[in-house]
């Protein structure tokens, strides 16, 4: 195997060749040199336009033009020549060229003819001048030396003179495995053509030797001739190297795994091939690090450091580090990860390696926010400092190393501190108008998948839901294909998240379904993809009331809910493990649940989100005990909380359980004032189960002021009939989201409001309404 040429680059230069003699026509020169060019230049901006699915076509492209001639064809067949024989296709003249390669030595020929293709020098025109050599004329095509297809026939020719007579013999016999398959085609065009055409010694010998050529052409061909089953394919160094850091560069970029049909092939191309780049080490880690085979990527990436420290100094040892301290994070071994992070820092500060450096403190402090628990102790320490120090000290020294991607990182990571801890959201906004401007001004579309995530979320704790699916909608429109698939994961599950509350299930599951199925292939998108699916399931199952299938899916959830790195993902189980438990009458263990959390995030100091919807769990919780007037306190704490840090879509609820407890205290008028006032405004958030409970609550509250009135006055029945309303509309958000129990209870309540109003005939209609859901329920879950 040589280290350049194999026989598709001998075939590019054929049709280089064609082109500078104007065989190609005009109309075909786009598409002749656009297929050279891409074979030629390493440029992915197609690709990272294209679909999830395009992205490996350079990839496909090359190894499919290595192994086989039909690339050329497929080009080639349909264009006219422009010189020759008319009506002979550009597809034979090439063939032609290449049949007439008919020896080694006319391969070497070949070669020093190329020289004929490029421009002069000065100093060669100046010696041919003297020499008496005319000048080319203006309609003669050259190729400037410096022009990529200039560079590519001058490390051809030096490529070629280069190699060894066994190495030279070998590109040759690969040459002719190569062109092969279009003798059949070829003999028709050609009379001539004869059964040893391929070798001119061979054919010339014929009648010289008689039946000894055939000897000869084993000695020299061995069983290349007879189609040899074990005979390697024409790779070269520099094709395997092309396609390792293509697919190296596309695993880090998006995140996704090689394609299987991709990974075949080059295997098959990497084991054809003299030696084994040490990179092919760094991808095969790369490629089990996302299967998440934890031992063979730990292998892998020790062994392909062994091989790296060998030609290179101890410079590189702080990435090894810094790789290993990824490794281990993410395969939950996080004290062997801080340890070997901090090693790096130490290693990059001695190396003076800034990049490095600004890497891994800025890794140490997202781990640190991720994982409190294991930082606790380093807390301390200078080089963690508190997180608001961490940030600035990132933003400063990106900012004058010109880091951008750090310093916009940094401003995105301020951002969202500030939302986390319920601070000034005009601060937060302020950060992200900051980064969105490095983003733009530096063109960084693969960092807009951050930014807009972010941005999802600040519109969601604005409670206006409407801007929250728009921006996930242009993300997913225009931004998905620059950005990593994790971001493109995560917007798509939270709008899948958005269709849930509003009942749409099979919406919710379509999108995911609908996602990448090989990108889904990696072992942590496809955990987090599992277990999105699994909680929309579980919701599902339990508002259809399901709750033997919901405990399964609980169960399944719960055991791995620890090896989640999102913290939020594992809040929503825990949330739901507690909805299941209530359903189940278990109101003990699901208080003991509450309070459980309540003291965990307390002690890790998480997003005060969770905290208002701890509180606002516990309050209903006491509610269903019959005892709201105790969740007073917790429910006027989460509604000031909520209020300060606009957290909007808790706000909400938080008026609706002081309305609640207010009615339970006889203070009607007033809890009717407060749900009059947050309902509009609720309506923004599109959640139907929160705003079915606020409807729910104006129906008691307005079902108590009839109370208060005279029997059979006109304000009574005025009372009743908003009751009824605001029940009803209960009852429709409720059947929105497919809430079997809240339904029953709606028209339990619709029934006793006509039996109080005296229309008994409704009220038998609600009651008969109310036992076919639950026969219509049942048969459901059986």
């Amino acid at each position: 195997m040589s280290r350049f040429l194999n026989p598709a680059k001998i075939g590019l230069l054929a049709l280089i060749e064609l082109y500078t003699k104007k065989t190609v026509p005009t109309a075909s020169i786009v598409d002749i040199l656009s297929f050279i060019t891409s074979h030629l230049i390493d440029n992915d901006t197609s690709a990272s336009l294209s679909s999830p699915e395009r992205r490996w076509e350079r990839a496909e492209n090359t190894v499919s033009l290595v192994i086989s001639i039909t690339d050329f064809e497929r080009v080639l067949a349909s264009h006219t020549a422009a010189s020759g024989m008319p009506g002979r296709s550009l597809w034979y003249v090439f063939l032609d060229r290449l049949w007439k390669i008919d020896s080694l030595d006319a391969l070497h020929e070949f070669f020093d003819h190329c020289s004929g293709l490029l421009a002069k020098t000065k100093e060669e025109l100046r010696h041919d001048a003297e020499s008496g050599i005319p000048a080319p004329g203006p309609e003669v095509i050259l190729l400037s030396r410096n022009s990529p297809f200039g560079a590519f026939v001058r490390r051809s020719q030096l490529e070629f003179t280069r190699l060894r007579f066994h190495d030279a013999f070998e590109l040759w016999k690969g040459f002719v495995r190569y062109r092969q398959t279009t003798a059949a085609y070829y003999r028709k065009k050609t009379p001539s053509f004869q059964r040893l055409s391929f070798d001119h010694v061979l054919l010339t010998g014929e009648n010289d030797w008689g039946a000894g050529v055939e000897a000869v052409a084993s000695v020299a061909y061995g069983d290349m001739l007879r189609d040899d089953p074990n005979s390697t394919l024409p790779v070269s160094t520099d094709d395997i190297e092309k396609l390792l850091e293509f697919q190296i560069e596309q695993m880090q970029k998006y995140g996704n795994r090689v394609p299987r049909e991709i990974q075949h092939q080059f295997h098959d191309l990497l084991n054809d091939s003299f030696m084994t780049p040490s990179l092919s080490h760094y991808l095969s880690y790369l490629d089990a690090w996302r299967a998440g085979d934890y031992s063979t990527s730990f292998d892998y990436l020790h062994r392909y450091f062994d091989y790296t420290m060998q030609n290179r100094d101890r410079s590189f040892y702080q990435y090894a580090l810094m790789n290993l301290a990824v490794l281990q994070a993410d395969f939950g071994c996080y004290k062997e990860a801080i340890s070997a992070m901090l090693e790096t820092v130490s290693t990059a500060r001695e190396n003076r390696d800034m990049t490095c450096l600004n890497f891994a403190l800025n890794w140490l402090f997202h781990f640190g926010r991720a994982h409190p628990e294991v930082t606790k102790e380093l807390e301390s320490n200078s080089m963690l400092g508190t997180g608001k120090e961490s940030l600035a000290f990132l933003r400063s020294r990106a900012k004058e190393s010109g880091m951008w991607t750090l310093w916009s990182s940094a401003l995105m990571s301020e951002a969202k501190m500030s939302l986390s801890n319920g601070e000034s959201v005009a601060t937060a906004l302020e950060h992200l108008v900051r980064s969105s401007q490095i983003l733009v001004e530096r063109n960084m579309k693969n960092m807009v998948g951050s930014q807009l995530s972010i941005n999802i979320a600040l519109w969601d704790r604005l409670g206006i839901a409407y801007l929250s699916a728009t921006t996930c909608e242009v993300f997913i429109r225009c931004y998905a294909r620059h950005s990593i698939f994790d971001d493109e994961l995560k917007v798509t599950s939270r709008q899948a998240s958005m269709l849930t509350l509003k009942g749409k299930y099979d919406e919710a599951l379509e999108i995911l379904e609908g996602m990448n199925a090989n990108s889904l292939r990696a072992w942590k998108p496809s955990q987090y993809w599992h277990k999105f699916r699994g909680i929309i399931k579980l919701r599902r199952d339990l508002h259809r009331n399901n709750l033997d299938g919901a405990e399964l899916l609980l169960s399944q959830l719960l055991q791995s809910k620890n090896e989640d790195l999102e913290p939020d993902l594992a809040f929503v189980i825990d949330n739901l493990h507690v909805e299941c438990l209530v359903r189940r009458g278990n109101l003990d263990q699901a208080f003991v649940k509450v309070e459980k959390m309540i003291s965990e995030l307390r002690d890790e100091n998480k997003d005060i989100a969770l905290r208002i919807r701890l509180l606002l769990l516990k309050a209903e919780l006491l509610d269903k005990c019959g005892r709201p007037q105790k969740g007073f306190t917790i429910a006027v704490r989460a509604a000031n909380v909520a209020w300060r840090a606009r957290l909007i879509p808790y706000l909400w609820p938080a008026i609706g359980a002081i309305a609640n407890i207010l009615t339970s205290l006889g203070e009607f008028e007033p809890a009717i004032q407060l749900l009059n006032a947050v309902l509009p405004r609720s309506l923004e958030c599109e959640n139907s189960d929160m705003t079915a409970k606020l409807y729910s609550h104006l129906g008691d509250a307005s079902m108590g002021m009839a109370g208060k009135m005279p029997p059979k006055s006109n304000k009574r029945q005025e009372f009743m009939t908003k009751a009824l309303e605001a029940i009803e509309k209960a009852f429709n958000h409720y059947s929105s989201v497919e809430d079997i129990n809240k339904q029953c209870e709606m028209m339990a309540k619709k029934a006793t409001v006509m039996k109080v109003s005296g229309d008994n005939v409704l009220a038998n209609d609600y009651a008969a309404a109310y036992l076919a859901i639950r026969r219509d329920a049942a048969g459901t879950n059986v």
